[in-house]
């Protein structure tokens, strides 16, 4: 225990860079749970329209968002082989696609309308899902820039002021979400649109935020972070070969998702109600999950920069333990003590009798959860250590085929030749993301990341 503690890729090492990104992860996870829990409070369509409408929009920032993500494995490799003056030039390509990206989101302003009312939702859900959305897409450029610019710590391994930055941008988001949602202290009551106003306004303090932090002389001087500002095409060009699949996989991870969602809306209300619910409380245990696929990522990145692969496996063995001990602590969780959690999305004016079907549907559904967390561990512990070696286009086809044939194609089936119900398609998901970690493990054994490298 104290060898695996100690020593390059040891525990302390993932917990000095994951830990901060955890409470990074898990700042935005209770940001996005309390959001969830006063919308539920405030009525039953709009919790059956926020998670529709913000899995939308995150879906299209997707793309944009794993490809500039992807800057974090340029700076940890760069960091790793001592090349400190190219850290700045790989920031910068990560804020122009960033750029670019969040003007191409703010466009989808305009068919919001047309999608959401040919979804097959209600109308006075798809009115609010409509109206969620748009105000998501008009802010998700600086959702963008700040992942560009948290990529400077992550990369080098110092993700205390990205945790920061975080934890001080939920502090605002909480007490401003509730005003605006309820109209307190003068100000009208907004609803869904102001769940939305205040989710921007946070990416804009973040924004804020690191602009201080990363434009300081003192980076300036050390990695160039402003006199290496402009397109350097070298880099780009390396950004998009390895980024793009990235970004592809993304996309693909969450469109899987989104039609999972949209598809359940299908089956009933009730139905959406209760996965919609049921994936708030899961998102206790994916986003901190994405703060340790970031640091296994980061440390393998390093080690690869090093030429120090032994220390990379020894990171990929720590961060595992880690994983599984989060994830089988919140499984036991979901499958004994199910009720309470669902109970805090009771919206209020709505008896205990009248929520029962969705507890009870909600208790079934955390119960596939309980498996769904377990194999999502070993799926982000692989493809992140792969991923930090350059590993991209198989874990893009990986994506493809599993998305497709694992997850959409079946569901589908399910629901418009066979008729199936709510935990049919559960056990798909669950089948698909056994199918994701499966696969990663066995790439990861294969050895062939351990000779590539991204810059």
């Amino acid at each position: 225990m104290i060898q695996r503690w100690n020593g390059p890729g040891g525990y302390r090492d993932v917990l000095n860079i994951g830990l901060p990104l955890v409470a990074s992860m898990a700042s935005t996870t209770v940001m996005q749970f309390t959001d969830r829990v006063f919308l539920s409070t405030y009525s039953l369509d709009a919790i059956a329209a926020a998670l529709p409408a913000g899995i939308a929009n995150f879906l299209l920032m997707t793309f944009f968002w794993g490809v500039i993500n992807y800057v974090n494995v340029f700076v940890a490799q760069y960091t790793g082989a001592g090349k400190d003056e190219m850290v700045g030039v790989s920031l910068w390509q990560g804020i122009i696609f960033a750029l670019v990206g969040g003007a191409v989101l703010a466009c989808f302003w305009f068919p919001a309308e047309a999608f959401f009312n040919g979804a097959g939702h209600s109308p006075e859900v798809a009115r609010l899902e409509i109206t969620y959305f748009r105000v998501l897409c008009l802010g998700s450029p600086l959702a963008l820039l700040t992942v560009a610019m948290s990529s400077f710590y992550t990369g080098r391994g110092q993700t205390r002021p990205v945790m920061v930055t975080n934890i001080v941008g939920t502090l605002f988001n909480i007490p401003l979400d509730y005003v605006l949602i309820n109209g307190l202290f003068g100000l009208p009551e907004m609803g869904i649109q102001g769940a939305g106003l205040a989710t921007v306004a946070c990416w804009g303090l973040n924004t804020l935020f690191f602009t201080g932090l990363v434009f300081t002389k003192k980076n300036n001087q050390l990695y160039g972070v402003w006199r290496s500002r402009g397109f350097y095409l070298p880099v780009f060009k390396r950004l998009m070969k390895y980024g793009l699949p990235g970004g592809v996989q993304f996309f693909l991870e969450i469109t899987a998702a989104t039609f999972f969602v949209f598809m359940t809306g299908q089956l009933g209300k009730l139905e959406l109600t209760a996965t919609n619910i049921a994936f708030s409380i899961e998102s206790l245990a994916f986003l901190p999950m994405v703060g340790l696929h970031l640091a296994v990522t980061t440390l393998v990145g390093q080690s690869i920069g090093r030429a120090q692969v032994a220390e990379g496996e020894r990171s990929v063995t720590s961060t595992l333990h880690l994983v599984f001990a989060y994830q089988i602590c919140l499984a036991l969780l979901f499958v004994l003590a199910p009720e309470p959690l669902l109970a805090l999305f009771r919206p209020k004016g709505l008896s205990p009798s009248e929520y029962s079907p969705i507890m009870d549907m909600g208790i079934v559904i955390l119960r596939f959860i309980a498996v769904y967390i377990l194999c999502q561990g070993l799926s982000t512990v692989f493809c992140g250590a792969i991923k930090g070696a350059g590993d991209t286009r198989f874990v893009m086809w990986t994506l493809v085929a599993a998305s497709t044939c694992a997850m959409i194609a079946p569901v589908y089936t399910a629901i418009h030749f066979f008729q199936a119900g709510l935990y049919t398609i559960w056990t798909l998901a669950t089948v698909y993301m056994a199918f994701l970690g499966i696969t990663f493990y066995f790439r990861y054994r294969t050895g062939k990341w351990k000779s590539m490298k991204v810059i």
